[in-house]
């Protein structure tokens, strides 16, 4: 596996706690697909880790409380026939979902006003536009 897979900043996933399952996976293969474990699942234990700091754990807890069981976060695949290029792919997967789960709220809304300026240009716009109309009528035919 190339790695170290970074979730952000210097934070990598650590190797040692990632669990990994093997089972048979549908879709192409022919016959070979009978006799080869080439679907992945990756299990991560994020409540129980040490490689994310705190203020991290806490937020990747929160987020991913309904995919989590036991506070472990699991990540399937299946779509390539080897198994070394679905191993691959979870890795990305669970890299992208940590760093999703873990970024950092993003800053609130600050409410603003509309400048009067253009408020005013709207409305002479909309009074033009309602003349305009105003002399489609055919009342003078």
């Amino acid at each position: 596996m190339p790695g170290p897979y970074v979730i952000r900043g210097s934070v990598v996933l650590p190797e040692g706690e990632l669990a990994w399952r093997f089972s048979r996976s549908s879709g192409p293969g022919g016959q070979h697909v009978n006799t080869s474990d080439s679907r992945v699942e990756l299990l991560f234990d994020v409540a129980a880790t040490k490689a994310l700091p705190e203020v991290w754990k806490a937020r990747a807890l929160e987020r991913l409380a309904a995919r989590l069981v036991d506070g472990v976060v699991t990540v399937r695949a299946s779509e390539h026939r080897s198994q070394f290029r679905n191993r691959e792919m979870a890795l990305v997967r669970l890299a992208s979902l940590l760093a999703e789960a873990t970024a950092p709220p993003p800053k609130p809304r600050r409410a603003t006003k509309i400048p009067r300026g253009i408020n005013e240009r709207r409305l002479r716009e909309k009074k033009a536009r309602a003349e305009t109309k105003r002399g489609r009528t055919g009342r003078d035919w």
